[in-house]
């Protein structure tokens, strides 16, 4: 499973602006990764990342704000990067992007720019 790793991509300003507690924060990045999963159980990578659970790699980064998260999701769609942007429901508000398990070095370049969550 060398160099197989899950991303996340987390909305700061829930937290920070909006007031949302940790717990809340958590959530939503549950929720992203095992609807990417998900969507893309049938993926070959996908599959060998869930073969050894136990050295599952998963890397969370943040996003300052709504029009970012946006943002990194129209690039990813248009690059062809499978994905599942998270929709807190009822409100319909975006909060996170999962990105299926990939090699690193398929993606690195689209979320480089963007710092782990702190």
């Amino acid at each position: 499973m060398a160099g197989l790793v899950q991303y996340v991509v987390l909305r700061k300003d829930l937290q920070a602006g909006l007031g949302w507690p940790l717990g809340a924060l958590v959530t939503q990045a549950c929720h992203a990764a095992t609807a990417a999963i998900h969507l893309h159980y049938d993926h070959p990578q996908t599959r060998e990342y869930l073969h050894e659970l136990d050295t599952m790699h998963k890397v969370v980064l943040e996003v300052p704000d709504e029009v970012t998260l946006s943002g990194l999701a129209e690039t990813l769609r248009q690059a062809n990067i499978d994905h599942k942007v998270w929709m807190e429901q009822p409100e319909n508000i975006p909060t996170c992007i999962a990105l299926r398990p990939y090699r690193k070095e398929e993606v690195h370049g689209y979320l480089k720019k963007f710092k782990l969550l702190k």
